[in-house]
């Protein structure tokens, strides 16, 4: 893939996509052969890759070095995941050392597309300069810009109750109130919110509709459960709205990117048309189509589109330097508070020996460098943004492609992350094992500390009130303690795979090999919660809830279901070709409304999963469609009446082992559904 100069003209977007069989050939030959040309050519401007510097020794950070590195890791990668087109800056010592594009922002495949004078199809590389992303969660530190400035202004009170700012009253479950500390930080204690997320392209979000609109419910206690949350961000958002007595998007657009010139950039959707034409195309991989517009309903989690080179601006001014025209964003007392751990011990406990959340920015140290960061994903864009504070550099880097596999962008964003942070700003010698005095822990108490922890653990950023619940139950995390006193996290909460961590300090547990923590809150000699990357925790599982519980019951039930329902036709045959007489009257009614209940059950769980991803993905499921699944659900629960009387009358008849152990299995089987839709809440009021 190229990394190019010049930009062909893109033809307007046709508001239908429009499809002619003719031209999408001819576009996916175009690209194909573009994508191919781009791949042996060399190139413009880029040199062989660098050599790689020695164990401990930094590289080079030039603009010479940088863009050889990225010229050598980036196309490639691209092609191996399957990733249609990125963009990478990065800024030092108070300049842009580099603004990168690569691959293509449209590939001219799946929609009508211009064409040349030469009538071939021509895809459009990226520009660093002037293509638009969409950032995702980036927008989150935009977001806690604004607020800040408002802190500094003596608008906004970072410990005062937001109730004062609202002109609605936020519903809460605990004495304590909630503060923007608490939203800039995810300590509010929200669940999690999936409707509204992700809105049809051409819908314009209402930001005071969306956080007033059944908000979640408040499940934790305020700060002391890092819980991930964009409602408590687009609440923050609407806080600024509120005070500044400005619109979101405008009070953004004119506080926050216009003083730095991000001129390329906007969080209004859509986009302005100045800008609409310049947004890369989203993809799922890089050999489909492109896809909608993604509006996203809470604004100020995630609205903002932005380029590379616009991106290096933002990065410039949170490194208070002078790296571009204009006033800085905030005076550099603000900056330092606003970058700072937010939170300590007293509310965090002992989770607070590991990464923290800053007021809008992750820590996410490396190599004993402080890193504060953001990642943000939509349903096609991927990006990443780090800044070194001490350093005076930073790394931004964002796809319009999610790639083949799950984690193909993650591996490729971590890819220049960290290989950024390797090769510039590489780690010194370390123990293997050190304390926090730098004594070795002790063996014995590591494996007595492993035992502890070991268990099934589900995370804080869940929905509690409704069907949505049931996802942990199908992602729970399981913690073994191993016999040298390390513990195996399956799936490691950052690495999507298992993950091995051993002792560093008490309660403190670094990845094997690499650099990720774990960090544990010791509640009454029990380990209660797991902390780690800064926003996130691992909750212990109630065993009723727990992986280990629950999904053996559904799936079990559910075998039992399908077995039994897939027998009526088999039996039905059987009983026909070899001529046997069909079941006696007695108890038919009873057998009649099981076998209805089954199958219903059986139907309600298949809508539920679909429904279920297809909400998980951001797609909108219709409450009615919702409530007809719970109706399901209930005729599928009360099928466990007849299912007694079935059983009952199998006894008392003494009809046969078989038969009764069967009606037996139904019964049970109906019960653990029932079990599974009352604990995980599919048949809960609230929808």
């Amino acid at each position: 893939m190229n990394s190019t100069d010049a930009i062909p003209r893109r033809c307007p977007r046709s508001p239908d996509r429009a499809r002619r069989p003719a031209l999408r050939v001819l576009a996916a030959v175009g690209a194909v052969l573009a994508f191919v040309s781009g791949c042996a050519a060399p190139m413009p401007g880029t040199a062989p890759a660098p050599p790689v510097p020695a164990p401990g020794a930094a590289g080079e950070l030039t603009e010479e070095d940088v863009n050889a590195w990225l010229d050598g890791l980036v196309p490639a990668s691209l092609e191996t995941a399957g990733i249609a087109g990125a963009a990478v800056s990065v800024v030092h010592d108070g300049e842009i050392l580099t603004s990168r594009g690569y691959g293509y922002s449209d590939t001219g495949v799946g929609h009508e597309y211009g064409e040349t004078a030469a009538g071939d199809i021509v895809p459009l590389p990226v520009d660093p300069d002037g293509t638009l992303f969409r950032v995702g969660s980036v927008t989150k530190p935009f977001t806690a810009t604004a607020v800040m400035q408002l802190v500094e202004a003596g608008d906004l009170d970072l410990d005062a109750d937001v109730n004062e700012y609202l002109d609605f009253t936020l519903e809460t479950s605990f004495d304590e109130a909630v503060t923007l500390r608490h939203l800039l930080t995810h300590t509010a204690g929200f669940e999690e919110r999936f409707e509204g997320m992700i809105q049809p392209e051409g819908t314009d979000p209402d930001l005071r509709e969306h956080v007033t609109d059944d908000p979640p419910e408040q499940v934790y206690r305020p700060g002391t459960v890092p819980a991930y949350s964009n409602y408590g961000y687009a609440l923050a958002g609407y806080v600024v709205e509120r005070v500044s007595q400005t619109p979101f998007e405008d009070y953004v657009d004119e506080n926050v990117l216009a003083p730095i010139r991000m001129d390329s950039s906007s969080v209004r959707q859509p986009l302005p048309d100045d800008l609409r034409d310049s947004l890369s195309e989203g993809y799922t991989t890089d050999d489909g189509g492109p896809r909608d517009f993604e509006t996203v309903g809470g604004a100020p989690a995630g609205a903002l589109s932005a380029t590379a080179t616009d991106m290096a601006r933002f990065m410039l001014a949170h490194l208070n330097t002078e790296g571009t025209d204009g006033p800085a964003l905030l005076e550099p007392d603000t900056l330092a508070l606003m970058h700072e751990p937010a939170l300590d011990e007293e509310t965090l406990g002992n989770m607070a020996e590991g990464p923290r959340m800053a007021l809008g920015f992750f820590e996410e140290d490396r190599n004993g460098h402080r890193i504060l960061g953001h990642g943000g994903d939509t349903r096609f864009f991927h990006t990443h943004m780090q800044i070194y504070p001490e350093d005076g550099a930073g790394v931004f880097v964002t796809l319009n492609s999610g790639g083949r596999e799950a984690t193909s962008s993650l591996r490729l964003r971590e890819a220049v992350t960290s290989g950024f942070a390797d090769r510039y700003f590489p780690a010194e010698e370390r123990e293997e094992t050190p304390s926090s005095d730098g004594e070795p822990v002790p063996e014995q108490s590591s494996r007595d500390r492993a035992e502890t922890v070991a268990g099934t653990y589900v995370s804080s950023r869940t929905v509690h009130s409704n069907f949505m619940s049931v996802v942990n139950a199908l992602g729970g995390t399981m913690v073994t303690a191993r016999s040298d006193g390390t513990i195996l996290v399956v799936p490691g909460p950052e690495t999507g795979r298992p993950t091995a961590y051993e002792e560093v300090q008490p309660w403190v547990w670094r990845e094997v090999g690499g650099q990720r923590l774990l960090t544990a809150r010791v509640e009454d000699d029990r380990v209660s919660a797991l902390g780690y990357g800064a926003a996130f925790t691992l909750l212990r599982a109630d065993p009723p809830r727990s992986v280990t519980v629950a999904l053996p019951v559904l799936a079990l039930s559910m075998t039992v279901l399908v077995v039994a329902v897939l027998s009526w036709p088999v039996g039905a045959v059987v009983r026909w070709r070899l001529s046997r007489p069909g079941r006696e009257r007695a108890g038919r009614l009873a057998r009649v409304l099981t076998r209805i209940a089954m199958g219903v059950a059986v139907a309600a769980a298949v809508g539920w999963a679909v429904a279920i991803s297809m909400i998980a993905g951001f797609q909108d499921v219709p409450p009615a469609v919702l409530r007809v699944l719970q109706a399901a659900q209930l005729v599928g629960m009360a099928g466990a009446v007849p299912a007694a009387v079935v059983v009952f009358d199998n006894v008392r008849r003494r009809v046969g082992w078989g038969r009764c152990v069967g009606s037996v299995l139904v019964l049970a089987a109906l019960v653990g559904c029932g079990w599974f839709a009352v604990t995980f809440r599919l048949v809960a009021p609230s929808v």
